[in-house]
């Protein structure tokens, strides 16, 4: 529990000497977000030297590498939930998290527990706070995250890309089982470049010497940077063939479909988009087992139909229908406005809108008036937020459709189904930092009703 009772017992605790640990679940969290690491340092060089002092975790693992704009989360579920199924102790570092900081590292499906996180940032700190320069957040978790996967013995670890690729902190890893990646467009250009082929150039920073790539087939002013990086470091690339994907049924709970051989491929999750995304995973697990790894084509199929995916197109409810999704650059919008054309061709969607500052609200409202009867904006519990007047101001700029400003997500939430009753359609989309506060409220609203 959060609030002052909690703390206020917890230092009881330690005065009596109760407790294991002697850092606890909230003091961790305080220490790994503090202020004065924020910020965004390229190089690698702080991660190698922490590491380093931590005896080196990552060389004791092996990893699929997974970079790109979209899609990449999904990928990293698909594929750890197969690798799972085949019997291998699986490890899956994702960012950011929907309902809980535990999440972004997980084995076999279970994040690491409240103690784990306490006890291994107690273990880093006295070596991240005597480095000259010091780790930011993210190298700070991605450090304690191999360390994580190590103490865990996992047999393989799906690891998910931060931002970028080549400068990104997980990097730090030698040649991977399999470097992935997924559909590239621009998001982050101010860090990594204006263009397709600038921003490919970066993820393609995962690819390393005489590796295994994955490559989503992607427009060619990016697929022509990422081939040439992977013939430069004597790689070799796969790339899975979507013309043979064939649809077959699909509801707003998941879909079937046919690749290639596969016949009869479900996956949980709804939008289209996601049918590519599995037919990545497939070729990324093709080429595993031809390495030796134990993966079958019941593993495969398993793996897929259960894959867990939060907050991605992900429906709580089908009378009212209720859809989350965390897709905040225009390429993730224009794939889930794609889907929403499909599953609601009549429109009159009631939209919750949460944005940071810096993302594209013009985009995101060019694709989505089309389908809208009213918007209610709010704000995520995140210090880029932008607060709900400013964006409802900027909307209305861009529409004659009612936009309501509801600062506080739950009240948001009661007032987007209170507007859709039984049978209208509310789809809450925005920064995944929203998306973890609009699911706890709408799905506890859902279960008043």
């Amino acid at each position: 529990g959060h609030g002052e009772g909690s703390k206020e017992r917890d230092r009881k605790n330690r005065r009596k000497g109760r407790e294991a640990v002697s850092m606890n679940y909230e003091e961790a969290l305080e220490y790994i977000h503090h202020v004065s690491w924020t910020g965004v340092k390229p190089g690698l060089s702080r991660t190698f030297e922490l590491l380093d002092r931590m005896g080196n975790p990552q060389k004791q693992l092996k990893f699929v590498h997974i970079a790109g704009t979209n899609g990449k989360g999904s990928t990293a579920a698909m594929t750890a939930s197969i690798l799972e199924k085949s019997g291998y102790r699986t490890g899956l570092y994702t960012s950011p998290f929907i309902h809980r900081f535990n999440e972004r590292m997980q084995v076999n499906g279970e994040s690491i527990t409240d103690e784990e996180l306490a006890e291994l940032t107690e273990w880093i700190r006295p070596m991240a706070e005597t480095m000259e320069d010091s780790p930011t957040e993210f190298e700070l978790i991605t450090a304690l995250a191999m360390e994580f996967f190590r103490r865990q013995v996992c047999d393989i670890v799906v690891l998910e890309v931060g931002m970028g690729g080549e400068l990104d902190s997980t990097n730090v890893i030698d040649t991977p089982e399999m470097a992935v990646i997924t559909a590239i467009g621009l998001d982050h250009t101010a860090e990594l470049g204006d263009t397709l082929g600038k921003i490919a150039s970066a993820k393609g920073g995962i690819i390393k010497a005489c590796g295994d790539v994955v490559i989503y087939p992607q427009a060619e002013e990016a697929e022509i940077v990422l081939k040439q990086m992977a013939e430069e470091k004597y790689c070799h690339v796969f790339q899975p063939d979507f013309s043979a994907i064939t649809p077959v049924s699909e509801t707003l709970s998941g879909q079937t479909f046919d690749y290639g051989k596969y016949h009869g491929l479900k996956i949980p999750m709804a939008g289209n988009y996601q049918q590519r995304n599995a037919a990545v995973v497939v070729t990324v697990c093709e080429r595993l087992a031809a390495k030796g790894w134990h993966i079958t084509e019941q593993n495969i199929r398993d793996g897929l139909a259960d894959t867990r995916w939060r907050g991605r197109f992900e429906v709580l409810s089908e009378k009212p229908a209720v859809i989350v999704d965390g897709s905040h650059n225009p390429h993730g919008i224009r794939a889930t406005a794609e889907s929403l054309r499909k599953y609601f061709p009549d429109g009159g969607i009631i939209f919750i809108i949460g944005v940071c500052a810096d993302k594209d609200v013009p985009h995101m409202m060019e694709q989505l008036v089309p389908m809208a009867k009213e918007f209610v904006t709010t704000q995520a519990s995140y210090y880029r937020a932008m607060p709900a007047g400013k964006l409802a101001e900027l909307m209305r700029t861009m529409t004659d459709l009612p936009v309501t400003p509801e600062a506080d997500v739950r009240k948001a939430c009661a007032l987007a189904l209170e507007k859709a009753g039984s049978d209208g359609t509310v789809c809450a989309m925005g920064t995944l930092y929203m998306v973890g506060d609009v699911t706890v409220s709408l799905e506890d609203l859902l279960k008043q009703r």
